[in-house]
């Protein structure tokens, strides 16, 4: 029987320790690759990554595995942050608005980031990245508003900024990451932080809905 060209055949026989990692391939993990592909992120980019959630995680690892020195993650939690940390941030900023673009500022002696990802999925995310970026820059997302959303086309008009994203083509992407997960050069399944039962898929979703987990893993 033909394979479907809608399918990657992972080579077997796989460490346990890798499922984890490999099921952030059917999501997450290129889902934090496109905002970073898509804000351009590489070698001489600085990136600032709004959200730590596991999409903002993967997306902190992606600028990362891209060759970004300089990654910026804005976290308020101290797990997700250290989370980042290992991920390859190497700087975190707590603060929001004006104070969290003064924070990026001050790391940054005074300019902004090249590229900023939004991976929250809210105006006020957008507006957190637009605003952390430099005239010139990129901002790339990967979420949208449930209610939709007004991108404001001044703004980007002012200050020269190009903003690309949307739904991450995932299948696109899995051939070029899955040789790294199998390599274990990264390792996108830590952001899995509780296991549940099949039964208990409820109380998996209510802690991530309580942010008790970043992620949950849920096995038969």
């Amino acid at each position: 029987m033909q394979q479907s060209p809608s399918l990657v055949k992972v080579p077997g026989p796989i460490d346990s320790e890798l499922i984890p990692s490999l099921l952030t391939l059917s999501d997450v993990f290129p889902t934090g690759h496109h905002a970073a592909v898509s804000a351009g992120v590489g070698p001489d980019t600085t990136v600032v990554v709004v959200g730590d959630g596991a999409v903002g995680l993967c997306a902190v690892l992606a600028s990362a595995r891209l060759g970004a020195p300089r990654i910026i993650a804005m976290s308020r939690h101290a797990d997700r942050a250290a989370l980042a940390r290992e991920f390859g941030a190497t700087d975190i900023v707590a603060e929001r608005g004006a104070e969290g673009i003064a924070a990026v500022r001050d790391l940054l002696g005074g300019d902004l980031a090249d590229a900023a990802l939004e991976c929250v999925g809210t105006d006020v995310a957008m507006e957190q990245a637009l605003g952390s970026v430099r005239g010139g820059g990129r901002v790339g997302f990967v979420g949208v508003p449930a209610g939709g959303s007004q991108v404001p086309i001044g703004t980007l008009f002012s200050r020269n900024i190009t903003i690309g994203g949307g739904m991450a083509p995932a299948r696109r992407y899995i051939p070029e990451l899955l040789g790294d997960v199998l390599a274990g050069t990264v390792n996108p399944g830590m952001v899995f932080t509780q296991t549940f039962a099949l039964d208990d898929i409820a109380a998996a979703y209510e802690a991530m809905s309580n942010r008790t987990a970043i992620k949950s893993l849920v096995l038969p």
